[in-house]
C-alpha cells in the first residue's frame, strides 16, 4: 500500500490511485434505481474547515435558463443590475455565468460586460469542446465553465467512453484553456454518483499539476446533479457532502478559493448541503435566484444570502432587501409564479392566518416574526383573514392597512367598529365560504364601516 506527504495537512497519508474499470460502478448498493436510493454510513466524521472568504456565485442565466422560456436581453441585463445592486459592492456575489451560443447569448453577455460592474463577474459555461474557447475568447470573458462528467453512469452510460478516455478528453481541453489564457471551472457533473477515490482524486489531481505548469488557476465545481447530496455525519461516499469537500480540499489539494459547491433540490436538501460545503471548505457556492432550475431547482441565491449573514453574523456590506425587489420584478416583470409559502421572497411567507398568532404579533410581533422582515426586507409581517384568524387578526389587518394607506387611525380590540368587521367575517364563513378574504374585500368593508 503506498503513502505519500500531504502538503496540505503535512502527514503521510494512504495514497489513493486512479482505477480504470471495465464496467461501470454505479453503487448499487446504494442506488438501486427500483426502490428509493439508501443512506449508507460509514461512521467517518471529518473537521470542519470554514474558509476565511465565503463567496455565493450564481447561474440564473444557464441553469436557471434550462428550466423555463430563456429571458430577454432586456430582462437579462436588469436581473444583473439586481444581482450587482444585491452585491452592493461586497464582493461576496462573486461571479455569475452565462450561455454564449445564440445570438442573444452573446448579445446579453455584451450588454452586461458594458456595464462593467466588479461583481458578480460575468462567466460562461461551455461543453467540452476546445471550438467553444474561441467563442469565450472573442467575447473577453476571463473565466469558463466546463463540463466534466465524473460518475460512470455518465462515462460509460453517456459518453460511451472507458475512465481513462474521459480523463484524456478533460485534460486536453483543460489544457486548450489554460492556452488560450482562460481560467477553466471545470464542473464535476454527478459527484454523488462517482468514485471518489479511484476518479474523482486521481483527476483532481492531474488538474492541479496542470494548473502548477501553467501558473494559473483551475476550480472545481462539485455538482450534486441529482440532489443526492446528504449532510448527515458519518454518510459513507459518495453521497457525505462533508466527505466529499473535505477530500477535494485536503486530500485533492485544491484551494478553498477554487472549490465551489452546485447543489439540486431533488431530495429537499440544497441549503443545507450548500451551506456545508461552505462549512467543510469550498469558499463558493453555487445558486440561481428564487432557486429556478432543473427539475425541484438550484439552491436559491437568497437563501444562502441569508445562510451567510446566519455563519457570519453580518450582511458584510450586501443590500440585503435587493431580494424583495428581486422578487417583485420576477413576479410582476416576468410573470413567474412565487409559491406564497416560499422562504423570503414569498408573498406569506412571515403571515399567519392563526387568530392565536395574530394575538402575539398585536402584542409584539417579535413572537412570531423570524426577524425584522420589515426593516431587513421592506416587508413588515401580515395576516390573512379567514375563519381562524380571530379579532386579532383582523386588528393587526385595519391597522396595516391604514398606515400604508396613510390614514391617521389605530384601533384595538374594544373598538365596536372593528367588532362590526368581525360579524361581517364570520357572517361569511357562517353562510358556507370556505376561501380567505382577499384584501379587496376587507377594504371595501372596513371603508363602508369606518365611513372612509
Amino acid at each position: 500500500m503506498n503513502v505519500k506527504f500531504n502538503q496540505k495537512t503535512h502527514i503521510l497519508e494512504i495514497e489513493y490511485q486512479f482505477r480504470d474499470v471495465e464496467e461501470p460502478n454505479l453503487f448499487r448498493n446504494i442506488y438501486p434505481y427500483n426502490e428509493v436510493p439508501r443512506l449508507v454510513f460509514n461512521h467517518r466524521i471529518v473537521p470542519m474547515n470554514v474558509p476565511e472568504r465565503l463567496y455565493i456565485t450564481d447561474t440564473t442565466f444557464r441553469d436557471g435558463q434550462q428550466s423555463r422560456s430563456p429571458y430577454t436581453v432586456e430582462q437579462i441585463c436588469r436581473i444583473y443590475d439586481y444581482l450587482h445592486d444585491l452585491d452592493n459592492g461586497s464582493g461576496i456575489i462573486l461571479h455569475t455565468e452565462f450561455f454564449v451560443y445564440s445570438k442573444q447569448d452573446k448579445e446579453a453577455v455584451l450588454k452586461c460586460l458594458e456595464k462593467g460592474y466588479d461583481f458578480p463577474k460575468v462567466t460562461a459555461w461551455i461543453r467540452a469542446k476546445k471550438e467553444d474557447f474561441e467563442i469565450v475568447k472573442s467575447l473577453g470573458i476571463k473565466e469558463t465553465g466546463i463540463l466534466v462528467s465524473c460518475s460512470d453512469y455518465h462515462i460509460f452510460k453517456k459518453l460511451k467512453m472507458t475512465r481513462s478516455q474521459a480523463m484524456k478528453q478533460y485534460l486536453e481541453i483543460v489544457s486548450a484553456a489554460l492556452e488560450a489564457g482562460i481560467i477553466p471551472r471545470c464542473h464535476f457533473e454527478d459527484i454523488t454518483r462517482a468514485d471518489f477515490y479511484g476518479f474523482v482524486l486521481p483527476f483532481i489531481n492531474e488538474l492541479m499539476k496542470l494548473s502548477k505548469e501553467a501558473n494559473m488557476p483551475v476550480k472545481i465545481r462539485a455538482c450534486d446533479t441529482l440532489g443526492l447530496g446528504s449532510p448527515i455525519p458519518g454518510v459513507a461516499l459518495p453521497r457525505s457532502v462533508p466527505q466529499i469537500i473535505y477530500g477535494i480540499v485536503n486530500y485533492g489539494e485544491v484551494p478553498s478559493e477554487w472549490l465551489e459547491w452546485h447543489g439540486h433540490n431533488d431530495f429537499y436538501k440544497a441549503v443545507i448541503n450548500s451551506t456545508m460545503a461552505w462549512l467543510y471548505g469550498a469558499s463558493m457556492v453555487n445558486t440561481s435566484l428564487l432557486g429556478i432550475g432543473e427539475r425541484t431547482g438550484n439552491t436559491p441565491l437568497e437563501a444562502m444570502v441569508m445562510e451567510y449573514i446566519q455563519i457570519r453574523g453580518s450582511a458584510d456590506g450586501m443590500n440585503v432587501a435587493v431580494i424583495s425587489e428581486i422578487a417583485e420584478y420576477f413576479k410582476k416583470e416576468i410573470g413567474y409564479e412565487i409559491p406564497p409559502m416560499t422562504p423570503f421572497v414569498g408573498e406569506n411567507f412571515n403571515a399567519t392566518r392563526a387568530g392565536i398568532h395574530a394575538d402575539g404579533l398585536m402584542k409584539d410581533e417579535e413572537i412570531y416574526n423570524i426577524f425584522d422582515t420589515g426593516k431587513i426586507l421592506g416587508k413588515p409581517p401580515k395576516v390573512i383573514i379567514d375563519a381562524y384568524s380571530g379579532i386579532a387578526g383582523i386588528v393587526i389587518w385595519i391597522n396595516r392597512y391604514f398606515k400604508d394607506s396613510g390614514i391617521d387611525i389605530q384601533v384595538d380590540k374594544k373598538d365596536p367598529r372593528v367588532q362590526k368587521v368581525k360579524e361581517w367575517v364570520d357572517g361569511q364563513y357562517e353562510n358556507g365560504r370556505n376561501t380567505s378574504i382577499s384584501d379587496e374585500e376587507l377594504k371595501e368593508v372596513v371603508n363602508r364601516i369606518f365611513g372612509l
